[in-house]
């Protein structure tokens, strides 16, 4: 429901921090996670990039967003450059 619509005209700050707050070992969740921040990096780019430099997910969904971002045809060449470096090695 957040993907599909709350990421464009109806979108709030809360949102992320809601999903962001999920906390789960279980690969669904943990890829939901990654598909809504990867979602939200390509409609709400300033507001979903703060995660990622704060490191607020778990490493696997945090590289897992990143992967899916760059893999976007929606995200411009020099921010996939900067998603590039806040991958967690």
């Amino acid at each position: 429901m957040l993907m599909e619509h709350y990421l464009d005209d109806a979108f709030d700050p809360v949102y992320p921090d809601m999903v962001a707050a999920v906390r789960s070992e279980e690969y669904y969740v943990k890829m939901g996670i990654a598909w809504y921040f990867a979602t939200a990096l390509a409609k709400q780019y300033d507001a979903a990039l703060p995660y990622l430099e704060q490191r607020r997910l778990d490493p696997w969904t945090h590289n897992k967003a990143i992967q899916k971002a760059l893999e976007s045809r929606r995200i411009a060449p020099e921010q996939k450059e900067y998603l590039k470096n806040l991958k967690i090695r």
